[in-house]
């Protein structure tokens, strides 16, 4: 990029309320809130809560005392549980999803789908797509119809366009589940686009994810999504494996309940990232890790 910061208006801050916040989700929100200040972005709080099965009040509540207790900042978006759920919660914008869901289905770009999670997770192979299956089947899935050789553009943070191809765990990836939720990759595009978002922080594990909602948005006749500039972290590892939502050691909420201070947090996120210097605040941190890119 030039020496010349470029102003975004907006990026965003999106857990999922489905396990306590751990410091891989800390790393994540803190490099947002020191891209947002460098750049004069406002900073939404977006929690996508349409995985009904999983969120909870504990989780919910976990989300504002992390970001609370760490002193991260956010300038749009709930400011508690009661007004997420009274003014934010995915279920206020289902009008949105199921438009986009119902232009899916007109354009005829989707295709139902009854295969079960332990039979795809099997390697079995997925053939509703030629079986013509009723998308008004109970239990079936709706499945977006993908090109393999179509070539997605993505705006990365650095200035370059990053050119690739939908991965394979990918093709015909999900866009209204079983349960008749609309999936996550619709409700983040349609999120994002929503509350004009143009720039988005991610962990490196979500590269497969940006190439999809690149797609779903090119399909649904969106090519303002692709004006989106993506900034990829590299993720927290704990004995070599990704971090995941938990109780345990990793999480903020153990960390807080034993007597850790922010300052204690942010130096164990800059320990494993092989930073040695001393850190107060989410600031320094931000600040050193941002400035690597």
């Amino acid at each position: 990029m030039s020496n010349q910061p470029k102003h975004f208006n907006k990026t965003r801050i999106a857990p999922t309320p489905s396990g306590f916040l751990h410091v891989g989700n800390v790393l994540s929100f803190i490099i947002t809130a020191a891209l947002a200040r460098k750049h004069g972005s406002k900073i939404l709080l977006r929690i996508d809560d349409l995985d009904r099965a999983r969120v909870n009040q504990q989780y919910l509540q976990d989300i504002f005392d992390t970001l609370n207790f760490l002193e991260i900042p956010w300038d749009e978006g709930p400011r508690d549980v009661k007004d997420f759920e009274d003014n934010y919660s995915q279920l206020h914008r289902i009008p949105l999803y199921t438009h986009a869901l119902k232009q899916l289905r007109d354009e005829h770009k989707i295709y139902a789908c009854t295969c079960s999670r332990s039979q795809l997770n099997a390697g079995d192979e997925c053939l509703c797509m030629n079986k013509n299956i009723a998308l008004s089947t109970e239990n079936a899935s709706w499945r977006l119809i993908t090109k393999a050789s179509t070539v997605l553009q993505v705006k990365n943070y650095n200035g370059d366009i990053i050119k690739s191809k939908l991965p394979g765990e990918m093709h015909n990836f999900v866009v209204r589940k079983k349960d008749g939720f609309p999936a996550y990759q619709l409700t983040s595009v349609v999120d994002d686009l929503f509350y004009g978002v143009d720039l988005i922080v991610r962990g490196e594990d979500l590269w497969p994810s940006t190439l999809a909602q690149q797609e779903l948005a090119m399909l649904l006749g969106k090519p303002q999504f692709s004006e989106i500039v993506f900034y990829r972290h590299p993720l927290l590892t704990e004995e070599g494996n990704k971090l995941s939502k938990s109780a345990g050691a990793t999480s903020v909420r153990y960390l807080r309940e034993s007597g850790k201070t922010p300052a204690d947090i942010f130096m164990l996120i800059a320990g494993m990232l092989g930073i040695h210097e001393s850190i107060t605040n989410w600031e320094q941190l931000g600040e050193l890790v941002s400035s690597q890119s």
